[in-house]
């Protein structure tokens, strides 16, 4: 009677919010905030603050990666909620955001949802794939990891400054087709957010990029 209670007992999952104090998913939901803005800016017209949303999505999805593997004391559950809640959210960040600020810069005009669409199909497709497949050989991801969309958008959106909307629009729009080829092509990519070389040098991205559009908000 014992077992039976015991084994009872846990399968019984914490409430949802109790997931929520957890630290890496804290950063996960500090990303989706960032996103969140992001699409808002986007919407509005703001693309200066949009493109600071955007790539501090990537720093805090950094972050709870991070500091989940440094964690101690969580359990199966925690690590598989966390999981869980990262794929969603990278869905969000890095194929809803950029969709939406490829419509809101192309004016919305129905020639942009193809591409729209295929960004965010693709980011599904690829997480999709990763969370059957995971790491090929336990190290490199298959197809380009979706983070760097976010971190080559921010930096193909600072020739707004140098050319018209008309031009920068359709670099934007190739750009975002390109990203979605490569999201889900074979192509294998190392995973980087475990070397503390490239979290220095996200970090050092992160600030200047922040640094530049924040000036372009002045």
């Amino acid at each position: 009677m014992t077992d039976n209670n015991s084994a009872i007992k846990e399968l019984q999952p914490g409430t949802i919010l109790s997931y929520v104090k957890d630290l890496p998913n804290i950063c996960s939901l500090s990303g989706l905030a960032c996103t969140i803005v992001a699409i808002y800016c986007s919407v509005t017209g703001l693309y200066a603050a949009a493109m600071i949303g955007m790539v501090w999505a990537v720093a805090f999805d950094w972050a709870d990666g991070l500091i989940a593997r440094k964690m101690k004391g969580r359990t199966g559950d925690d690590s598989t909620f966390g999981g869980q809640l990262d794929v969603l959210i990278d869905i969000v960040s890095y194929g809803v955001a950029p969709a939406v600020l490829l419509l809101s810069y192309g004016n919305f005009e129905l020639i942009y949802l193809p591409g729209a669409f295929l960004m965010v199909a693709a980011s599904a497709l690829r997480l999709s794939y990763f969370s059957t497949f995971g790491l090929a050989g336990g190290k490199s991801y298959t197809g380009l990891a979706l983070d760097n969309n976010n971190l080559i958008l921010v930096a193909i959106f600072l020739l707004e400054s140098f050319f018209s909307q008309s031009i920068v629009t359709v670099i934007l729009y190739i750009s975002c087709i390109t990203l979605a080829a490569l999201n889900v092509s074979q192509i294998k990519t190392p995973k980087l957010s475990g070397n503390p070389v490239n979290v220095f040098i996200l970090g050092a991205y992160t600030l200047l990029i922040t640094a530049i559009y924040s000036w372009k908000l002045l």
